[in-house]
């Protein structure tokens, strides 16, 4: 069956399942950040498991459904579960959703992540808008994806008009806001110390394993994009600490609160 095929008998089911909602924003929660969904009224709950062709999730801390509803006057989806590639799975897999996301017609899309902090100034629970990425993945979802090579401008990939719209909700609420650099690998081993340092070298302020292919397919369909990491631990070396997802869950849990309400006075003032 081809992507146009399945893309088909998904949006056929969410449809059926959504009764005539039209979301305008589509919103992807990272490990242990699944608390905006908490804040949705009306809200529609779909397992990944009853979405045709959708994957499964395998990963703690991702609840492997989606929320559909109201938040902050606005229709939304939540993406509460993603896929990775450490998993051992292919990129077209990670990406599927996102091809979702658009097939639905949605044109705004907001990527949230647990990162590891490589600038020095961050601390576990704080925020940082991602103004870039590094994909040092070893991969891209547009290798022979479609019909031709797609040489895609990814020189603005997370909309500066976003970026603009949450600096004015952070200041609003008084939610302090890092901007910086992301730099995603494929994991699922954390980074060693020598990575990190090599990372800062080369500009990165916060290191995670998912974000970028999700990112570049929003891209390639023209969403706007806006991205979020959770600081949830510092990347080795910064600290002495032992790294584990254990500490990521515990770390994302204490912060979600804090991007619930900045991701819900960003939608409502969209």
């Amino acid at each position: 069956m081809t992507l146009t095929e399945q893309l088909k008998e998904t949006k056929e089911f969410l449809e059926s399942k959504l009764a005539g909602c039209k979301p305008e924003v589509a919103v992807v929660v990272g490990s242990g950040l699944g608390g905006i969904t908490q804040n949705i009224a009306n809200t529609v709950l779909i397992p990944y498991a009853e979405i045709p062709h959708f994957p499964k999730p395998t990963v703690a801390g991702h609840a492997g459904q989606l929320v559909a509803g109201t938040l902050a006057g606005k229709k939304v989806v939540v993406l509460s579960g993603r896929f990775h590639l450490y998993e051992g799975r292919a990129v077209d897999e990670v990406t599927f959703p996102i091809h979702v996301v658009d097939a639905l017609g949605i044109k705004l899309l907001i990527v949230t992540n647990a990162a590891g902090g490589i600038n020095p100034q961050f601390k576990p629970g704080d925020l940082m808008m991602i103004e870039d990425h590094i994909n040092f993945t070893g991969s891209n979802p547009l290798l022979g994806f479609g019909n031709g090579v797609k040489f895609l401008d990814l020189t603005q990939a997370y909309a500066p008009r976003l970026r603009e719209k949450l600096d004015a909700a952070a200041e609003k609420l008084q939610i302090p806001i890092w901007r910086g650099v992301y730099l995603a690998t494929t994991g699922p081993s954390y980074e060693t110390p020598a990575e990190v340092k090599a990372f800062a070298w080369l500009g990165a302020d916060a290191v995670g394993m998912s974000t970028v292919p999700e990112v570049i397919i929003a891209r390639y369909h023209n969403l706007e994009v806006l991205g979020i990491s959770v600081i949830t631990n510092l990347a080795a070396g910064i600290s002495s600490k032992r790294l584990s997802h254990e500490e990521v869950l515990t770390a994302g849990k204490a912060a979600e609160d804090k991007l619930a309400r900045l991701l819900t006075e960003f939608i409502g003032a969209l």
